[in-house]
């Protein structure tokens, strides 16, 4: 069984659904609304839980009303949460959705997540230095982010640095990551470079190995030498939400098998996510997973 720690965030999405989004100051009937669980530290805990790896995430949760539901739903996936802080006075992240005619405004409220301290990374060292992967993403203060990947280096544990959302970083913070996992939109951002340059040109300039994301084309993956390319798994798409996510989880989880069978199977199981509806709600299990190998094989 792989050893994964999250170091990430954790958020109660609040999805609205209406037939059109309203102009200012108008006030409209909404279709429907439901919470959804979210957050890409929690996304990515959950899925590599479920691909069958012993997971911690490092995090934190406000104590309002949706710390409890958060927590309980972490624990529910076998997620261990020892270094989930429960903070008072502050409110748990929220990602305030409305959904009109295929489009999204999205607001997001860090809340907690801004709270997650290179301290508490610090504290939770014993569980990094079990670890087979640690995944760490930028929904949190990038001081942390930091402080994950220079005690992941001087552990000698393999980060993976998830550049999701995307801004410029230090160029000697992103060589202490043993993968950087964009997209080509985050690799472009990620490097402060422009839009339309060759996505293997940015992947060969990179300072540290990336494993590049395409979607249903699959991902490439540098591990020195040229660029690899993995192809996608042909699947019927109902919601690519979370696949990214679920992307993530899995390479960490197989990490150990080597590069080239785990970036096979994240394709692999990222294909699995969009099938199904939601981010956490579309991630498979390692039986499914298995099965979609064997079938492909």
């Amino acid at each position: 069984m792989a050893r994964v720690v999250v170091v990430g965030s954790i958020n109660m999405d609040l999805v609205t659904l209406a037939p059109r989004f309203p102009a200012p100051g108008e006030t409209i009937l909404g279709d429907r609304f439901v919470t959804v669980h979210g957050g890409k530290g929690a996304n990515q805990a959950v899925a590599a839980a479920r691909l069958g790896a012993e997971v911690a995430l490092v995090g934190a949760l406000g104590d309002d009303a949706f710390g409890a539901p958060l927590r309980e739903g972490l624990a529910r996936e076998g997620v261990s949460l020892e270094h989930v802080a429960t903070l008072a006075g502050h409110s748990s992240g929220t990602a305030s959705i409305t959904v009109a005619g295929g489009e999204n405004h999205i607001v997001v409220v860090p809340g907690a997540n801004a709270q997650v301290t290179p301290a508490q990374v610090e504290r939770a060292q014993a569980a990094l230095a079990r670890a087979d992967a640690i995944l760490v993403q930028m929904e949190i203060p990038l001081e942390t982010v930091e402080a994950t990947l220079r005690l992941g280096h001087r552990l000698g544990k393999p980060v993976i640095l998830n550049p999701a959302p995307a801004q410029p970083l230090p160029l000697d913070w992103l060589k202490l990551a043993r993968y950087l996992t964009p997209n080509q939109h985050e690799l472009a951002i990620l490097l402060d470079a422009t839009p339309d340059e060759d996505f293997l040109s940015l992947m060969r300039r990179a300072p540290a190995p990336v494993v590049l994301t395409r979607g249903a084309d699959g991902a490439w993956y540098r591990d020195g030498g040229e660029p690899t390319h993995q192809s996608g798994f042909p699947v019927e798409a109902v919601d690519t939400t979370g696949a990214g996510d679920t992307f993530n989880a899995a390479l960490a989880v197989f990490l150990h098998e080597g590069v080239p069978t785990a970036v096979r199977k994240a394709c692999a199981a990222a294909a699995l996510s969009v099938t199904r509806l939601g981010a956490q709600g579309g991630m498979p299990t390692r039986g499914e997973l298995d099965t979609l190998l064997a079938a492909q094989a």
